[in-house]
């Protein structure tokens, strides 16, 4: 079965530029550019007015001033109109009590959400999945996560995978399963014998050559 130029989606790269965009949102015009020297969480949503999505949103806001105190922005994204993001934003302030503060793209051409591979034609043709893109200061993609349709996202883990890619950065470090802020990290292994022998006479918590841990 041959697949037509329509059929394919195209989809960023870890550690590559995250694609440019500059669009309308429901706090004025916003371009990637805006966010230089600050983390942006890029994240969109099959359709406002709809009750997975709306859980969703009220986490973000939830936790949207822990996204900001560790120096990172939020930005949603569906394939609805502005109109629609302020009523449906509107909405959940009058039902639920609850504040968006953050900008919400409209894209009704859906060019942003094809240059970010939002569309999965297996899932739906003209919305959005729920995927999630953590860009760092310098506009590069670190992390990028897909939910499907029916299952809504946890948004405290995307603010723990921040917090290990700080940390990471910071510190050369990489981080285990689960890792929290105040947990051991891993020591990157050595990269020749010389080094793998020396290891383990290094000061760090060593289970083998190759399996070290220490705290920040």
């Amino acid at each position: 079965m041959e697949t037509s130029e329509q059929d394919i989606v195209s989809f960023p790269q870890l550690n590559k530029p995250a694609p440019a965009f500059t669009a309308r949102t429901t706090h004025g015009e916003k371009s990637l550019s805006d966010y230089q020297g600050r983390w942006l969480i890029l994240f969109s949503h099959p359709a406002d007015f709809t009750p997975v999505c709306t859980t969703e949103f009220m986490a973000f806001a939830k936790h949207h001033e822990e996204f900001l105190a560790e120096g990172a922005d939020l930005l949603g994204l569906s394939i609805d109109s502005y109109f629609s993001h302020v009523a449906w934003v509107r909405n959940i302030k009058e039902k639920f009590g609850v504040e968006i503060n953050f900008p919400i793209i409209e894209d009704l051409s859906m060019s942003v959400a094809k240059s970010y591979g939002m569309i999965h034609p297996g899932a739906a043709d003209t919305s959005a999945v729920r995927a999630t893109f953590i860009i760092d200061p310098n506009s590069i993609l670190r992390a990028m996560v897909y939910y499907p349709m029916s299952n809504g996202r946890s948004i405290p883990e995307f603010l723990r995978v921040l917090k290990a890619l700080k940390a990471s950065d910071e510190h050369n470090i990489a981080t285990p399963e689960g890792w929290q802020p105040g947990d051991q990290v891993i020591v990157p292994p050595p990269q020749d014998t010389e080094a793998a022998d020396a290891r383990m006479n290094e000061g760090y918590e060593c289970t083998d050559w190759y399996f070290c841990k220490k705290s920040l």
